[in-house]
C-alpha cells in the first residue's frame, strides 16, 4: 500500500465515533466472531443516533454465500435508548476482492471510496487488511474516474464523472444532483484523495492550481473502459438479484418497514409473529390495514 494514500485512509477509518456506536460495533463483531466493523453513512458524518446506522460486518474465511452481501435490521437497546442499525455482512477475502475490482460488483469500491471508520476489529492483522482494501477502494474508483472524467477538470468533476456513472449502472433510484450532495456533504474527506490515489495506481498527471489532467495512455484508457462496461452492463441484474435475495433473507424486514413507516408517516402497524417471519405473504394484509389507518388521518 502505497504510504501517502495509506496514511490517508488510516487516519481516515481511525475517526472517532460516539460511544454508543462503538458498542453497537463491537457487540456484532464479537457475536459474529467478525474480523471486523466498518461504519459508513449519513450518521457518521453527524455523529447522530437517529434513524439507522449502517455497518458492515467483515467474517474470517471465504464468502459463503454467492449472493452478498447478507442483509439484516436489528434493534438493540443500549442503556436505555433504543439503536437502530442496517447490517451487511460477507467475508473481509470478498470484500477486499470487490474493493479491488476484481468482482462483477460496483458497489463496494463506490462506496468506500467515499468515508468510513473501522470502529472494531478483532486483532491488529485484520485491521491492516481491511484498510489495504479500502485503500484498494479508493484507487478502483480514482482509475475509473480517470477514465470516465474529462481530459482536464477539478477532482470534484471526476468525482462527479464517477457517481453518476455508478447510479447508472446500479438499480437505484436516486435524486438528480445526488453526486453533488455526496461531495459537499464529504468535503473534507475528498480534498486532495484523488492525486494520492492516482499516485498508487501509477497514474501520471498534471497539476495547475485546482485542475488536474491524468496521462493515461489511451491503450490503458481503453482497458479501464472495457473492464467498467462488463461491470455496468451485470450492474442492474446483480442488483436485482440481491433485491430478490434480501425478500426472503433480511433479518429483521417487517420491523425495518413498519419503523420506516411509522417515522414518515405516524402511522403505527403492529409486527406480528407472522408478519415477521414470513414479510411478502403478510404485505397484503399489511396493505389494508395502512390503506385503513391513512384514511383515519384525513
Amino acid at each position: 500500500m502505497t504510504d501517502t494514500l495509506g496514511e490517508r485512509v488510516c487516519e481516515s477509518l481511525a475517526r472517532d465515533v460516539r460511544e454508543e456506536v462503538a458498542a453497537y460495533a463491537r457487540m456484532l463483531g464479537e457475536e459474529a466472531d467478525a474480523l471486523g466493523v466498518l461504519f459508513y453513512g449519513s450518521n457518521l458524518r453527524t455523529g447522530s443516533l437517529e434513524g439507522v446506522l449502517d455497518f458492515y460486518v467483515l467474517l474470517p474465511g471465504p464468502q459463503r454465500e454467492r449472493i452478498w452481501p447478507r442483509v439484516s435490521y436489528r434493534e438493540w437497546d443500549y442503556r436505555g435508548e433504543v439503536l437502530r442499525a442496517k447490517i451487511a455482512t460477507l467475508s473481509l477475502e470478498q470484500f477486499a476482492k470487490a474493493a479491488r475490482g476484481a468482482s462483477r460488483d460496483t458497489t463496494i469500491w463506490a462506496r468506500f471510496v467515499q468515508p468510513s471508520a473501522l470502529i472494531w476489529a478483532s486483532d491488529d492483522a485484520p485491521s491492516v487488511a481491511i484498510a489495504e482494501a479500502v485503500s484498494q477502494a479508493a484507487q478502483t474508483a480514482a482509475r475509473l474516474a480517470a477514465a470516465l472524467g474529462p481530459e482536464s477538470g477539478t477532482a470534484g468533476d471526476f468525482w462527479r464523472a464517477l457517481f453518476r456513472a455508478t447510479y447508472r449502472a446500479e438499480f437505484r433510484v436516486e435524486k438528480p444532483g445526488r453526486e453533488d450532495s455526496i461531495l459537499s456533504a464529504n468535503r473534507a474527506h475528498f480534498v486532495g484523495l484523488l492525486p494520492l490515489a492516482w499516485e498508487a495506481q501509477g497514474i501520471q498527471f498534471t497539476q495547475d492550481g485546482e485542475r488536474l489532467s491524468p496521462q493515461l495512455a489511451e491503450r490503458r484508457k481503453a482497458e479501464i473502459l472495457r473492464w467498467w462496461q462488463a461491470r455496468a452492463r451485470a450492474g442492474k441484474a446483480l442488483n436485482l438479484l440481491r433485491l430478490a435475495k434480501a425478500t426472503t433473507t433480511f433479518e429483521g424486514a417487517a420491523d425495518y418497514a413498519a419503523w420506516k413507516l411509522h417515522r414518515h408517516t405516524g402511522i403505527a402497524l403492529e409486527v406480528t409473529p407472522f408478519r415477521a417471519k414470513h414479510p411478502l405473504l403478510a404485505a397484503p394484509g399489511a396493505l389494508v390495514e395502512l390503506w385503513r389507518k391513512r384514511g383515519a388521518q384525513r
